[in-house]
């Protein structure tokens, strides 16, 4: 386990030996290394690993703007269940600066209709940042929601998804494609 500070506090890393197990932001040390054993039935322990040093690395990329810093950064999905897993793998094919609602990432992943649960997936995302829940945002452009169970205001989260997101060039509201 290790953590990054980031403008809005530190952000939590967890890795397996297999990837990132969890990233969380706004999350303190001692709920997020419960969450991460509660959900993996794994004891996070402080210190250094090759994969976690290039977590750190990612992340600390990422915050100064490098547009691939999570390309080819493994992440332990094992514990997702399989619809989880689909749609993190369409939410991960997003480009920095794109975004896409609900719906339209239930059809991208071919499953029409599926918006609400598309939603309860996103909201359910072990390794923000990595998988970016970020530029998901309402069908109509404005922001939606995020935070999942993180800690703080709904408030200070969407703060959050609109900093993340305007480093990225993206200004709500968005324009979505048809």
């Amino acid at each position: 386990m290790a953590a990054v500070e980031a403008p809005w506090g530190p952000i939590q890393i967890a890795t397996t030996p297999h990837g990132v197990l969890a990233i969380a932001i706004m999350t303190p040390p001692e709920q997020f290394l419960a969450d991460v054993s509660r959900r993996s039935g794994l004891e996070p322990q402080p210190g250094s690993s090759r994969l976690l040093d290039r977590a750190v690395a990612a992340i600390e990329s990422f915050l100064t703007g490098e547009p691939h810093a999570f390309d080819g950064l493994p992440l332990d999905l094992a514990d997702r269940r399989p619809w989880d897993r689909l749609v993190f793998d369409g939410v991960r094919r997003l480009q920095r600066g794109e975004v896409t609602s609900y719906g339209r990432l239930a059809r991208m992943i071919g499953r029409p209709g599926a918006a609400r649960a598309v939603g309860g997936a996103v909201g359910r995302n072990p390794i923000g940042l990595a998988i970016p829940c970020h530029r998901v945002i309402a069908g109509d452009g404005s922001i939606g929601g995020y935070g999942g169970d993180w800690f703080g205001s709904r408030e200070r989260l969407l703060e959050i998804k609109r900093e993340l997101l305007a480093r990225e060039g993206v200004v709500l509201p968005a324009r979505l494609p048809d």
